[in-house]
């Protein structure tokens, strides 16, 4: 019998559907046998994981790596470095970077960075602007993962397209099928009351989230769900921080938009009473850190299905851009994706949530709503070998000095997490062990997405229709 790449013997084998004790081989970057060591091929490398768990690489698809444009920030080295070690093993990096991936030309920019320096793989997003609507379709073609429509302001200050453009731009998308991605806030309804609270002199901690108060929230998510709704687009609601936008998602996926959510560690774990802390203005972000009473609905929205996803807007910036006297002039966002599966590991230590429930919000969730089901978020025969090895009982204190990423900055500083990643695989390679990068850069790969086919409504009165000669609105 031909020997195999690499068997993992002992460990304890995470799916969604349960956890049985399984050997794993694995043999050209693909999972080949799971079962009983005795049954497991010979192999050219043999690991054992006695007492370890080994869940399905984690899918985060919400980071800002920063290339092209802010190496300063960050790069495709250190963050997925940071992700390698985090247990992490794909990434879905957003466009607004400089220049933004609007444009294929863009793209391939972006793509070369990711290329030579990403050691896990990755999908990048394009943008959805009101400029480029010409340009989607080319985006999809040359491998975009899907889309990514900023109604709220962001790093770079990317403008909002008007509603117009938007419903235009989820016509086009619900013909081609790929999802887009939603920073859902209501941008002049934010810009006004920031604008009125800078005027007035308030430039504490909290005025952040005053600005930005709930209702910018829910506006947005139910305005992003109507005009998709209308068109049959694919949408994905990011970094849903707000208790009040659970009942209207329930709602949307009722009745039968095609909607995913995610949410992040900082939402479930922090609160805006913790920035009136010395320091605590770290942790302006956007959508804001809302108040401590939002944590319990989401933790139950998470365990529930109702949001479907954890990811977590890792957003690096340099260490003086986070702290000052003014919460205005502070940067938005701070690093998360080596930290989230130990805080996710740390709340089945907790009793929130089930570690077959972190299998599914971590990995499985993530792959089916982006198309790449069965290569990746599963471990089974045929799929990447991409593996997290964790250790349930090892503890550790998160700090900003431990981090891989560039921005050496933790919303976490001296938080004990139970469960930790020990051991990284992508497509059978190991990347990360014991907190350690141990590949060469350029092992990650573009992933592309494979998507249901696209189920496009009301297309007699789509924009692309309405402007044929003579055409009647009512088809």
């Amino acid at each position: 019998v031909k020997p195999v790449d690499m068997v993992l013997t002992g460990g304890r084998v995470v799916n969604e559907d349960g956890i049985v004790d399984a050997s794993i081989a694995v043999d050209g970057g693909r999972i080949v046998a799971i079962g009983d060591e005795r049954l497991m091929p010979p192999a050219r490398e043999r690991i054992a994981l006695d007492g370890l768990h080994v869940l399905p690489g984690a899918i985060d698809v919400h980071v800002h790596f920063r290339e092209p444009g802010m190496p300063q920030k960050e790069d495709w080295a250190t963050g997925s470095a940071a992700a390698a070690v985090g247990g992490v093993t794909t990434v879905f990096d957003m466009p607004n970077t400089i220049p933004p991936t609007d444009s294929v030309e863009n793209f391939q920019l972006k793509l070369g960075a990711a290329k030579s320096k990403s050691i896990v793989d990755f999908g990048l997003y394009g943008l959805l602007g009101e400029h480029n609507l010409g340009d989607l379709e080319a985006l999809a073609e040359a491998g975009v993962i899907g889309y990514k429509l900023f109604l709220g302001n962001t790093t770079g200050d990317l403008p909002c397209p008007s509603d117009g453009a938007v419903l235009e731009g989820f016509e086009i998308l619900a013909g081609l099928g790929l999802r887009c991605s939603i920073h859902a806030e209501n941008s002049p309804i934010l810009f006004w009351r920031q604008n009125k609270l800078k005027a007035a002199g308030r430039d504490d901690v909290l005025a952040h989230l005053a600005a930005r108060t709930d209702v910018v929230a829910v506006e947005a998510l139910n305005r992003a769900a109507t005009l998709a709704d209308w068109t049959g687009a694919r949408i994905h609601i990011v970094h849903e921080s707000c208790a009040r936008s659970l009942p209207f998602i329930r709602f949307w996926k009722e009745r039968g938009v095609d909607m995913t959510v995610e949410t992040l560690p900082q939402y479930l774990y922090l609160s805006a009473e913790m920035m009136l802390n010395p320091g605590g203005e770290v942790l302006r972000m956007n959508p804001p850190i809302r108040e401590a009473a939002h944590q319990e609905p989401l933790w139950a929205a998470l365990a529930d299905g109702t949001i479907d996803m954890i990811a977590t807007d890792h957003a690096p910036h340099a260490i003086e851009e986070k702290y000052g006297p003014r919460i205005w002039d502070l940067a938005c966002g701070f690093p998360g994706v080596e930290t989230s599966m130990a805080l996710m590991l740390t709340a089945v230590a907790d009793g929130r949530l089930s570690l077959e429930r972190v299998a599914t919000i971590t990995s499985g969730a993530p792959a089916r709503a982006f198309g790449l089901y069965g290569r990746k978020g599963a471990i089974r025969i045929g799929a990447d070998a991409d593996l997290a090895v964790v250790d349930l009982n090892r503890s550790a204190t998160l700090s900003a000095a431990a981090l891989h990423s560039r921005g050496k900055v933790s919303a976490y500083e001296g938080k004990e997490v139970k469960g930790v990643p020990v051991m990284t695989f992508v497509r059978g390679r190991m990347v990360a062990k014991d907190g350690e990068v141990v590949a060469e850069k350029g092992w990650g790969e573009l992933v592309r997405p494979n998507m249901a086919p696209p189920a496009p409504r009301n297309l007699n009165t789509t924009m692309k229709a309405i402007l044929e000669p003579g055409q009647r609105p009512w088809g």
